[in-house]
């Protein structure tokens, strides 16, 4: 938080962040008097004052609860998600990697972003890539993908895919040929990987791409 506020607004703005993740909706006058321990009401809407002229809140005051952050510039913040970053995947030649690792849960790492990046998804995850085969795509080795889990997918959607008698995952464009599948990398110097149908499980479907630094 900034430093132009005073102590009693930085505890307002922390308990307005944490209701509205909580309830998704914003907390009355009672709820953050009571919430910060604060003496009065007055003493509540004071500092709520203080933090719409300094641009981190804007209220409507003839709306109940009607309270919405901004970033201290007076612009709204963009919403955030914590999307858990599973590990890696290839984009080149697939790696082993156990399925269950392609699943939202027992992830170490998280990463923040913006609800335009999900498309507004909830249940997406994350995966740090390795190799280059999808680099025509703008997916380069280092780069972090972002995946709504799914284990259907449309012909020449990008997706995670499981392939089990490999033992192995994989990053590539699904295409379905009568009773195999064409997993097209895209990389003009490299060739598809073709396998039967029932040897491919999908994990996810790609939201959107991170570029590494």
């Amino acid at each position: 938080m900034a430093d132009d506020l005073s102590l009693k607004q930085r505890s307002i703005l922390q308990f307005l962040e944490e209701f509205i993740a909580d309830h998704d909706y914003p907390p009355s006058i009672r709820d953050i008097q009571n919430g910060c321990d604060i003496s009065s009401t007055s003493v509540v809407d004071y500092n709520l004052k203080r933090l719409e002229e300094k641009g981190y809140i804007r209220r409507d005051r003839e709306v109940s609860r009607a309270i919405e952050l901004l970033n201290g510039q007076g612009e709204r913040r963009r919403r955030t998600i914590a999307v858990p970053l599973l590990g890696k995947i290839a984009a080149g030649r697939p790696i082993p990697t156990p399925p269950d690792t392609l699943s939202a849960g027992g992830y170490e790492d998280t990463i923040e972003l913006t609800e335009e990046q999900t498309g507004g998804r909830s249940n997406v995850f994350a995966l740090r890539v390795e190799g280059n085969s999808m680099i025509d795509a703008l997916i380069n080795d280092g780069d972090i993908v972002v995946l709504e889990q799914t284990d259907t997918c449309d012909d020449g959607e990008m997706v995670a895919v499981w392939l089990k008698g490999e033992n192995e995952t994989t990053l590539k464009k699904f295409f379905r040929e009568g009773e195999r599948v064409r997993l097209q990398p895209m990389n003009a110097t490299m060739s598809p990987i073709y396998t039967a149908a029932d040897n491919v499980a999908v994990q996810g479907r790609v939201v959107t791409a991170i570029r590494s630094l």
